[in-house]
Formats: C-alpha cells, sequence, structure tokens
C-alpha cells in the first residue's frame, strides 16, 4: 500500500492517498444457523478471478477479504463488492452463510484454532480468552511514507478511535444473549493484554521497543502482534486502524475507509504545520472507548479532546466536521455525509440485528446474512 506521488494539495507528498480494507467474517450452517469449522473448505473454493484476496483467520469459523491498494472509494467498493460475493458464493458451496458480524448472534459448534505454528502459539498462550473468540473486526490501512510518519499519524487519530467505533458497532450479541452492548467485541478484546488506545509514542523506534518489551514480558507471541487499536502495519507502509466492528454492509466499510484516509490527511496537515497529536489521559480514553461499545451512536460518548461527556451523535458529526476539507479534497464529502445520514436514521449493525432478532435469533442470523452479500446503497 505503497504512496510515491502526491495527488493533492492538503498532504503534499506525506501520503494519504491509497487504502486498503481488510474485512473479517464468520460463517454459520445454513440449518442451525450456528458458527461451523468450514473455512478450509470455503477457502479453497473462492474464485480467484477478482480484486484482494481471501485469508484464513484465528478459528475454522472465520474468514478475511482483504481489498488490493485503492486510490478512491469506488475502487474501494468494488474491491469490497467482490471480496464479498466471491467468499459467500464459496460458503454456499459449503452449505453454509457469509456474516458481516462482530461477534455471532448464535454460538458455535465444534469451532477450533486454524492450524498452523502461529495461530497453534497464540491459542496455547491465551487459552480461554481465544478458545471462542469469534470476533471480526474492518481494519483500513492508508498508506504512508514511513513508520516514523505512521507513528505521529496514530498520535492525532487516537482521540477519534472511540468514534469510529461508534459508527461501526455491529456485535450485540455473546453466548446466545442480547448483551445491552452495542460492541461485545470490543469488550470480548479487552481481555487480551494491551488492549485499547495505544500509548503516544514519539517514534516508530520507542513504539518497537514497547512491542518487543511486552514480547519478552511474555504477553505477545512475537513483534508482529499488538492489541492497540491504531498502529503502523508489520507488513504494509501503512497506518493501520482497527478499532470498528466488521460492517454489516459494504456501505458501511466505505464509509470506515473513507473517514480513515480523511483522517489521516487531516493529520499529515496538521503535521506540515508542526502540530503535533495531543496528549490523552489513559482513564479517559478508556471510558470513551467503553462509552463507544456501549451506546455506539444512540447514547452518550466521551469527547477526548474535552475530556468530558457529550452525545455520541455530535461526536460523529463532529469527526466529519473535523476532516471537511481532506473529504471535500478527495470528493468524498457528499458521500460521508449522505451515508452518515442513513446510518443515522437506520441506526447501526447492532441496532439492525437487535431489531431481526425480535423475530428470533435465528432471523437476525438470516438478516445479517442477507445484508453482507447484497449491494445497495450510493455509489453501488
Amino acid at each position: 500500500m505503497d504512496q510515491n506521488t502526491a495527488k493533492t494539495t492538503i498532504t503534499s507528498t506525506r501520503g494519504g492517498v491509497t487504502m486498503g480494507v481488510e474485512e473479517e467474517f464468520l460463517l454459520a450452517d445454513r440449518v442451525s444457523r450456528r458458527t461451523v469449522p468450514r473455512a478450509p473448505a470455503v477457502l479453497k473454493r473462492v474464485r480467484p478471478d477478482g480484486p484482494g484476496l481471501a485469508h484464513a483467520e484465528l478459528l475454522t469459523s472465520q474468514v478475511e477479504a482483504s481489498t488490493g491498494v485503492c486510490e478512491d472509494v469506488d475502487e474501494v467498493r468494488e474491491h469490497l463488492v467482490s471480496g464479498r460475493e466471491r467468499l459467500a458464493e464459496a460458503a454456499r458451496q459449503e452449505d453454509a452463510l457469509l456474516l458481516a458480524a462482530g461477534m455471532p448472534p448464535l454460538p458455535g459448534q465444534d469451532v477450533r484454532t486454524t492450524s498452523g505454528a502461529r495461530f497453534e502459539a497464540i491459542a496455547e498462550r491465551y487459552r480461554a480468552v481465544v478458545e471462542d473468540y469469534e470476533s471480526c473486526g474492518c481494519h483500513v490501512h492508508v498508506g504512508v511514507p514511513d513508520r516514523d510518519t505512521a507513528i505521529a499519524v496514530a498520535n492525532h487519530l487516537r482521540p477519534w478511535l472511540p468514534t469510529l467505533l461508534a459508527l461501526s458497532v455491529n456485535s450485540p450479541f455473546g453466548d446466545g444473549r442480547d448483551t445491552g452492548y452495542g460492541s461485545w467485541r470490543t469488550m470480548r478484546q479487552a481481555a487480551f493484554p494491551g488492549s485499547g488506545l495505544p500509548p503516544r509514542f514519539g517514534s516508530a523506534a520507542e513504539h518497537d521497543r514497547e512491542v518487543s518489551r511486552l514480547v519478552e514480558c511474555g504477553v505477545l507471541v512475537d513483534e508482529r502482534m499488538s492489541f492497540w487499536l491504531i498502529r503502523p502495519s508489520p507488513t504494509y507502509p501503512t497506518v493501520e486502524v482497527r478499532a470498528p466492528d466488521t460492517a454489516l454492509t459494504v456501505d458501511g466499510a466505505v464509509l470506515q475507509a473513507a473517514l480513515t484516509r480523511a483522517l489521516v490527511r487531516t493529520a499529515l496537515a496538521d503535521l506540515d504545520r508542526g502540530v503535533e497529536g495531543p496528549e490523552i489521559d489513559p482513564q479517559t480514553a478508556a471510558a470513551a472507548l467503553w462509552s463507544a461499545a456501549r451506546h455506539g451512536v444512540a447514547g452518550p460518548g466521551v469527547d477526548l479532546r474535552l475530556g468530558r461527556a457529550v452525545p455520541a451523535e455530535d461526536l460523529a458529526t463532529g469527526l466529519v466536521d473535523h476532516v471537511a476539507a481532506a473529504l471535500e479534497d478527495t470528493g468524498d464529502a457528499a458521500l460521508v455525509r449522505k451515508l452518515l445520514k442513513e446510518l443515522l436514521a437506520n441506526g447501526t449493525g447492532a441496532d439492525q440485528q437487535r431489531s431481526a432478532a425480535v423475530r428470533g435469533r435465528g432471523a437476525a442470523v438470516d438478516f445479517v446474512a442477507g445484508r453482507t452479500s447484497s449491494v445497495t446503497g450510493p455509489g453501488a
């Protein structure tokens, strides 16, 4: 996800053009509607004729689709649609449903760790924490020229990560019950060491030393691992945002990609003016993440810049206002405002799953499966 040439004035030559999205999904049996360990068989059936790649995940009930390197939201949408369609088709051939949900509406059947040395090491290290950790997120990568820039950008993005989460909440169920949270995935993730917002690092070297220290302490499997919600990617020349739940719809993933790139571009413009990312109180950060996971955009949130409670919807509209210049610069402003308006009117993925579950949890599974592979909304 390299970035070599500047296309706009807002970021000069510092990146913020290319982007890519990784989406994690669940596989559920078509009859029982419970998650099932069919990922190896499904991945063998995925057609190779579209953009992006399909991958295994930690558990055999999970699969991942990653886009290629994209330079505009229309290209992102095309890649997302292709990835979902090809995985859904492969799942159907194995009598399974593809589910874009942060956690399964119904508990799984015989879910196991995916074979492979690293996955097995993770399973052994974290034991019960990962045995049924059917957690699916949406990871957005945005190209930057180097790891030091990625760290400086991450410092700017930290106050906005809870808002990205609030917009994305799509995991209301856990262990077969309604948890009362919009993102139960976030609460489950808190069981891992070093989860949540990362510290404010002064350089990539400082970040890498801290990761190495955690590996030496025995709480991380290797230097490729961390549980922070933003990081310099260990694989690509990008800053990687990992706060959101997997989006229920393609529109939801497009919204996350557009907002994340706009945040990166805004951060780069601030850095060009010599403005560094703010300090954040760790306890207030934890409160902001908890509020976002609990309420989504339908209740109170925590403004990390002001350090006080405000309506979560105000934080969402404030985020769009914060990145307005970057959105105008890339031509994404109208689309983002329309997608946000629709989200606030229709509810988050968690809200919609709950509404479907009134007819039974199996109905919620069917609803999620339908929304996962449907192609609707602006730009479709």
